[in-house]
C-alpha cells in the first residue's frame, strides 16, 4: 500500500514549511526513519525522516516550495506509472518550486524533453523548416517568474533549451544557465531603444527563509528596544590553565570536550541569579521577572544563525551545562533541533571572537533584554599590581565581553554591577567541573 508523506506541523505555532532540501530521489529505497528531505520554518530548519520502509514513488512538490503543515509531499510505494503520472503532475502544477532558489545547489544534470523517434529519424523538409522557423518567433514557454529572472539578468529565453513539458523552460534551466553562461551584457528586444542597463555583479538571489526571519527580528529588535552596549575586558589565565590541564581527563571520562564556552555560561548563570533584572523582560509595559534561566546558545551555521536554548540552565552543574550546550550545537549543525528548542529563551550568548574579533556589538534576541558578545581569547602584556603595590608586567589570556542591553528596563549601573559579578566569577574561578 503507497503511504503519502505529509508536511510535519514543527510546533503549535507552525502552519507552514518550506522544502530546503530532498535527500532521496524517485525510485530511490528509503529505510524508517531515514532522512527524506530537509524543512525550513520560522522556527528551525530539521531533517524529515522517512515514515515507513519502501520506494520513493512521487515527489509533488520541488524543492524552494513552502507548503502548508498536513499537505501530502511525496509518496512512498504504489507502482512504477504512478511514480511517472505522479512526477509529470508535479512539474506542470509546481514547475517554478514556490520559493527562494540557489544556484549552488543545481543537479549536474536535467532531463531533456526529447522528440519521438520518427521526427528524429525523418529527413527534414521544406514544410518542417517553415515549422520550426515559426516555432523559433514566438517567445517559448516559461512562468512569469522565469520570465522575471531572464530580465532581471538580461537573458534572452530563445537561447536557452527547455527541460520541461513540451520544452517549457524551467527555473532550474535559467539557473544553470545563468551559473554557465553569466549574465547577458543588454536587455533582449531593447538593445536599440533603450540605453544600457548596468550589470548586475551576480544573479538577484531570493532570501531563504531563515535569514529572511533573521532580517524581519534584527529590524524588530533595533526599532523596539533602545540597545546600549558596555565592554569588559576579563583576564582568563585561570580558566585558560585549568582547561589547558584538564581537558584530555575530562573529554575521556565524560565522552565531551572541554570548550571555554560552559566557563562562561556558568559564570553568566551565576551573575544573572545575583542580579535577576539582566534576566528579565518588559512584556506588554509590565516588567516581568522569569523564574528561571533559560540560556540561549547562539550557533553559526553555513545557511544562517540558530539560538537553541539550554533551559533552567540556574539548575545544571557544571557538567550538565557542558552536555547540554555540546548535545544543542551538535543538533543544531545537522538539523536535529526541535521547535521547542530554539523558543523561550531569557539571556543569550554569542560567540563572535570565534572568527578572529576582539568583540561584538550585539543585537537582543526579543523579548529578551541582555546578550553577551564572547570576544577573542589572546595573550597580552598586562600590568599586575600586588598586595604591597609593586607593578610588574606579565602575560596573561585576556578576553574582551559585551553586554548589549535593553535601557528601558537595565540602567548602566545595573549591567556594571552584574558585569563586574561576571569578571569576578571567570577570574577567581573556584567551582568544580566534575
Amino acid at each position: 500500500m503507497p503511504t503519502d508523506v505529509v508536511m510535519p506541523q514543527m510546533g503549535e505555532s507552525i502552519f507552514e514549511g518550506t522544502i530546503t532540501k530532498w535527500l532521496k530521489r524517485v525510485g530511490d529505497a528509503v529505510q524508517i526513519d531515514e532522512p527524506l528531505f530537509e524543512i525550513s520554518t520560522d522556527k528551525v530548519d530539521a531533517e524529515i525522516p522517512s515514515p515507513v520502509a519502501g520506494v520513493l514513488t512521487a515527489i509533488n512538490f520541488p524543492e524552494g516550495a513552502t507548503v502548508e503543515v498536513d499537505t501530502v509531499v511525496a509518496v512512498i510505494g504504489g507502482t512504477a506509472s504512478a511514480e511517472t503520472a505522479s512526477a509529470t503532475s508535479a512539474e506542470k502544477l509546481h514547475p517554478e518550486g514556490g520559493g527562494g532558489f540557489n544556484p549552488r545547489k543545481l543537479p549536474a544534470e536535467l532531463p531533456r524533453a526529447s522528440a519521438p523517434e520518427e521526427e528524429r529519424s525523418a529527413p527534414p523538409s521544406a514544410t518542417h523548416a517553415v515549422a520550426v522557423q515559426s516555432d523559433s518567433a514566438r517567445p517559448p514557454r516559461s512562468s512569469p517568474l522565469v520570465r522575471r529572472i531572464a530580465k532581471d539578468n538580461h537573458l534572452d529565453l530563445r537561447q536557452i533549451a527547455g527541460s520541461g513539458s513540451e520544452g517549457r523552460i524551467t527555473k532550474e534551466d535559467v539557473l544553470r544557465h545563468l551559473s554557465q553562461h553569466g549574465q547577458g551584457s543588454e536587455a533582449p528586444q531593447a538593445q536599440l531603444a533603450a540605453p544600457q542597463v548596468p550589470q548586475l555583479a551576480a544573479p538577484q538571489v531570493p532570501l531563504t527563509k531563515m535569514r529572511a526571519i533573521i532580517a524581519q527580528r534584527m529590524v524588530e529588535s533595533v526599532r523596539i528596544s533602545p540597545h546600549v552596549h558596555t565592554v569588559y575586558k576579563v583576564d582568563m589565565t585561570r580558566i585558560a590553565r585549568l582547561r589547558e590541564r584538564e581537558k584530555a581527563r575530562f573529554e575521556q571520562q565524560h565522552g565531551v570536550k572541554l570548550t571555554y564556552m560552559p566557563f562562561i555560561a556558568a559564570a553568566a548563570v551565576q551573575s544573572l541569579v545575583k542580579f535577576p533584572i539582566v534576566n528579565a523582560s518588559l512584556i506588554d509595559g509590565l516588567l516581568h521577572y522569569h523564574s528561571n534561566i533559560n540560556l540561549g546558545i547562539a550557533v553559526a551555521l553555513e545557511w544562517g544563525l540558530i539560538v537553541p536554548v539550554v533551559r533552567q540552565a540556574e539548575g545544571r552543574s557544571f557538567l550538565e551545562l557542558t552536555r547540554a550546550i555540546a548535545d544543542l550545537a551538535e543538533r543544531a549543525r545537522t538539523k536535529k533541533l526541535l521547535p521547542d528548542e530554539v523558543q523561550g529563551g531569557t539571556f543569550t550568548l554569542t560567540n563572535s571572537g570565534v572568527f578572529g574579533g576582539e568583540f561584538g556589538t550585539p543585537i537582543l534576541n526579543q523579548p529578551e533584554s541582555a546578550i553577551l558578545a564572547i570576544g577573542g581569547l589572546r595573550k597580552e602584556p598586562v600590568v599586575l599590581t600586588d598586595a604591597e603595590g609593586n607593578d610588574t608586567i606579565a602575560i596573561r589570556s585576556m578576553q574582551h565581553f559585551c553586554l548589549g542591553f535593553d535601557h528601558r528596563l537595565i540602567d548602566g549601573a545595573d549591567a556594571g554591577r552584574f558585569m563586574r559579578e561576571f569578571q569576578r566569577v571567570l577570574e577567581s574561578w573556584e567551582k568544580p567541573i566534575d
